[in-house]
């Protein structure tokens, strides 16, 4: 098996097929890990880590310590993010032995015949051939033609991690995980940071009540948030960036910053793969694939970022071991990927899982609706993180979990509850009678299944 590409999908992927006893190579034309270990989840986790450690310090005297004088250094910061990553990447390529795989620096290219062209930093060219090749080239920073991106003034999430200054003001311009997660980061840092999103609420994807939330509390940080409002077209000729904004009454202002970050969604890697050449199908960009990621070449596979579904690294993770499983012979179940969770990394931190409210009712449900906000639950208030909610949606007829949204002190550690439940058709009574511990902030989940039921004790 020949993998093209080492993110989280191919990396987990190659390792999987040494543990079914396949022989497998993996092509990467970067470093190890991909973007998710190297530019993506791993180092920007360790950023957001910084930022809430010096939130901390700002505020030591609300749980009675005082400290003076707390200055951040920037550089420092972004070179423990890299440290981070660094170390990470060295993990993958101790798997990478241990696993007896296969390492090839270059650039692949798909041939017919089931064969790799593979050319590397130097300009030669090699070609190997497997009977299995799986493509894995992730995505990239999606670049809109009104939104050039020059990698100094206007860049995308790769260079956000790294710049070699801190702006002192920041335009954000799309509001999902990244954007969210880079302006939580650098308002912390002291950067004046204004959100600009083209849909009506931030965090688009999830939950009214989640995204009406994660407004106010960025709103009470400070971060301006412009919503159903448009880039029309950035200036970066100057010393600053002139953004011009049209807002959600359809007036065009202009705002000025040192940078602006573009955090519009990503675009997959296929150019230059040799799709064409060799007759893949794609449809809008993505490889079609079926169940198990076969493509509609005999022994050519696609997993994550390239594909349909979810742009994240546990799904593309979960794709590759699905598809060299069903190649080595097993029959392993396809993806659920309505029990796909999604987690954001600002400050009061998002998870979610399954439908939304609007959702559910728009696939027929009749629903028991819960909620339990932080402020009730006696660790939050202990840890000083009163801010957010968990809230449950239930189908009424069968008391089905069907969608679990959370926002709030370190609620992507809690989602997971929420993700077996649904694995295993937990009910709600289920789930009040399964005895969770005193003081957490897990009891929430608990609390929002009474509350649906009513039978909620703390409220």
């Amino acid at each position: 098996m020949i993998v093209i590409g080492s993110g989280p999908g191919g990396y987990v992927a190659a390792i999987r097929a040494s543990q079914l006893g396949l022989k497998a190579a993996i092509i990467e034309k970067e470093n190890l890990g991909g973007v998710c270990l190297n530019w993506g989840c791993i180092p920007t986790k360790a950023l957001l880590k910084s930022a809430q450690v010096f939130n901390y310090i700002n505020h030591a005297e609300d749980y009675g310590i005082k400290v003076k004088d707390a200055k951040h250094d920037f550089s420092s910061v972004v070179n423990r993010s890299r440290n981070v990553a660094e170390g990470m990447s060295k993990g993958v390529q101790f798997l990478m032995k241990k696993n007896k795989i296969d390492v090839i620096n270059g650039t692949g290219v798909l041939v017919p015949g089931k064969k790799v062209d593979v050319t590397d930093n130097e300009g030669k060219k090699t070609t190997y051939g497997a009977n299995h090749i799986i493509l894995a080239t992730g995505a990239r920073s999606r670049e809109l033609p009104n939104l050039k991106q020059d990698g100094k003034k206007v860049f995308g999430y790769r260079e956000a991690m790294n710049l070699p200054a801190q702006p002192e003001s920041l335009v954000v311009v799309g509001s999902g995980a990244i954007g969210v997660e880079f302006a939580y980061f650098y308002n912390s840092m002291g950067t004046k940071v204004t959100i600009v999103e083209f849909m009506p609420g931030i965090v688009p994807v999830e939950d009214e009540d989640i995204s009406k939330q994660l407004l106010k509390s960025f709103k009470k940080s400070g971060i301006k948030i412009m919503t159903g409002s448009t880039v029309e077209s950035v200036d970066a000729s100057g010393k600053a960036c002139k953004v011009s904004v049209k807002n959600s009454k359809g007036e065009t202002e202009t705002i000025e910053a040192d940078a602006v970050l573009s955090a519009v969604g990503i675009a997959p890697n296929t150019e230059g793969l040799g799709l064409e050449t060799c007759g893949v199908i794609t449809e809008k960009g993505k490889v079609v694939v079926n169940d198990y990621y076969q493509t509609n070449i005999p022994g050519v596979y696609a997993i994550g970022d390239i594909v349909q579904g979810q742009a994240l690294a546990h799904v593309a993770s979960a794709e590759g071991i699905i598809c060299v499983e069903k190649i080595a012979g097993h029959h392993p179940e396809p993806l659920d990927y309505n029990n796909i969770p999604g987690c954001t990394y600002c400050n009061p931190e998002v998870a979610s899982v399954g439908y939304t409210e609007k959702a559910a009712k728009e696939a027929g449900y009749e629903l028991k609706i819960g909620k339990f906000p932080f402020s009730a639950s006696g660790k939050a208030s202990a840890s000083g993180e009163k801010d957010g909610f968990v809230k449950l949606i239930f189908d009424a007829k069968y008391g089905e979990l069907l969608g679990a949204h959370m926002i709030g002190s370190n609620v992507t550690e809690m989602i997971a509850e929420t993700v077996l439940a649904r694995k295993l058709e937990t009910t709600g009574h289920e789930i009040i009678k399964a005895v969770h511990p005193h003081p957490t902030m897990s009891e929430a989940i608990m609390e929002a299944a009474a509350a649906a039921y009513d039978e909620v004790i703390h409220l």
